[in-house]
């Protein structure tokens, strides 16, 4: 799961990050990848790239490339001076429990 420390260096360009990914929408789901804690991690530690480490909800997930030219058609223009990387892993394997209470009422989840 996606955690921010105000400490963090890149704390603003982490929250500018996940604040545009927002509009990244899983086209299985209908939820965006952030609210179903799909992104595990925004890297910017290297000044020429962003590494985005996330996974699917499912490993065989047929329309991941349409989330990942999602990822890359909105963070593109924030960081023109970055690559945009996208690192796909499976583990942690994705579950439920890893939804933001928003992800989970969208999808009419109760706890």
């Amino acid at each position: 799961m996606l955690e921010l420390s105000i400490q963090d260096p890149h704390f603003n360009e982490k929250m500018l990050a996940i604040d545009a990914l927002h509009q990244v929408i899983d086209p299985e789901l209908f939820v965006n990848i952030i609210d179903l804690g799909l992104v595990y991690d925004l890297d910017f530690s290297q000044s020429d790239r962003l590494v985005i480490t996330m996974t699917f909800s499912t490993p065989h997930c047929p329309l991941g490339e349409a989330i990942e030219a999602g990822i890359h058609h909105v963070l593109a223009p924030l960081f023109p001076d970055r690559k945009i990387e996208v690192n796909i892993v499976w583990e942690p394997p994705w579950d439920f429990s890893m939804m933001t209470d928003e992800g989970r009422r969208q999808l009419g989840i109760e706890e």
